[in-house]
Parts: structure tokens; sequence; C-alpha cells
């Protein structure tokens, strides 16, 4: 009872910070600070294989949640790393976590891809913009194949329909300023013309 326990507490403490360290990476991705946020990633990796090894012989703690919520959001950091970084994504047994966490993880990486959109549109690149948007879209079909219950994906279901949420509100966002771009190349197009008649 008392290796149990401690195990317990270790592993409360050991996901938190791999829940903290995880989130950091993602706002280093986002401010393009690629060197900080690879190694707030290795040190997540090294706390999550730690944590995996210590609980190996209690599965009743392993699987209570909170070593799920780590893996998630630890997918969540490679994924959104990868794909900023237009790397490969790697896979679940690549990174050490359980099929659940991970497609949960590929799905809140998506709020970070509309975080992505929206800065890449800032900065007028939005064919970049489209490409980010496309890889979303590929995402959210994949996801939703994923048909199976709550208790087998650990609330896909949930994660996925905010996933086609987040779909919506960027294609429409980017559909505004596609919109915005080709009324403005008209209309320059349309002074030019008036110009040259004169």
């Amino acid at each position: 009872m008392n290796a149990k326990n401690e195990a317990r507490e270790k592993g409360l403490g050991t996901s938190r910070e791999i829940i903290r360290a995880c989130a950091n990476s993602i706002r280093a991705v986002h401010r393009a600070e690629f060197a900080e946020a690879k190694q707030l990633i290795g040190h997540a990796e090294a706390m999550h294989r730690e944590l995996a090894g210590r609980l190996q012989g209690f599965p009743e703690i392993y699987y209570a949640g909170y070593v799920q919520d780590g893996q998630k959001e630890f997918a969540e950091a490679c994924l959104t790393y990868a794909i900023v970084k237009g790397e490969p994504l790697p896979h679940p047994a690549d990174l050490g976590v359980e099929c659940p966490a991970y497609l949960n993880g590929l799905a809140e990486a998506m709020g970070e891809m509309r975080r992505q959109v929206l800065d890449v549109m800032r900065a007028g690149d939005v064919a970049r913009a489209e490409a980010i948007l496309d890889m979303m879209d590929e995402v959210y079909y994949s996801l939703v194949a994923f048909d199976y219950p709550d208790a087998v994906t650990g609330g896909l279901r949930r994660n996925t329909d905010m996933v086609r949420g987040v779909l919506e509100r960027t294609r429409g966002d980017l559909t505004i300023v596609i919109s915005q771009q080709s009324l403005e190349k008209a209309l320059d197009a349309a002074r030019q013309a008036m110009s040259e008649e004169k």
C-alpha cells in the first residue's frame, strides 16, 4: 500500500510537470522559438518515459486517467511542433503513448493550427494558411473514421466535434481574407485601367 501510494503521488506530480512542459513548448512553437520548444519536448519525453517505467507494476494507477492526460498533452506538443516545422507526424509508438491519447492530442493540436493559420494570414502568407487548412481537413476526416465508444477512445468524439467547429471558423476567416485580396486586386486593376485611359 505504501509503494502504491508513493507511486500515485509521484505519478500525479510528474504528470503535472509533463503537462506544464508541453504547454510551454506549444507557446514556444507559436513564437517560432523552435530550439526552446524542442528542449521542452525532450524534457517532457524523459519524464513521460520515467513515469511509464515507475508505474509498470501499478496498472490501476497507470490507467487512472492522469497519466493519459499527460500523454495527450505530450502528443499534442510533438504533433504541433512537427506540423509547424513541416516534419512528418510521429506515430503513437514513436512517442510511447496510447492510441486514444495520441488521437485526442492530434485533435487538440488542430486548435493550435487555427492560431497558426491566423498568424500566417496576418503575415500575408495566404498560401501557407490554405495548406494548413487542407491538413486540418484531412485530420478531421481521419478522426471521424474512429467510430468507437468514448470508453475506448477517451472522449475522442467530443474532441472531433471541437475540430469541426475550429475548422469551419478557420475556413470562414480564410475565405474572408481571400475575398478581400481578390477585391483589392480587382480595384487595383480598375484604377490602373482608368489611369491608362487618361
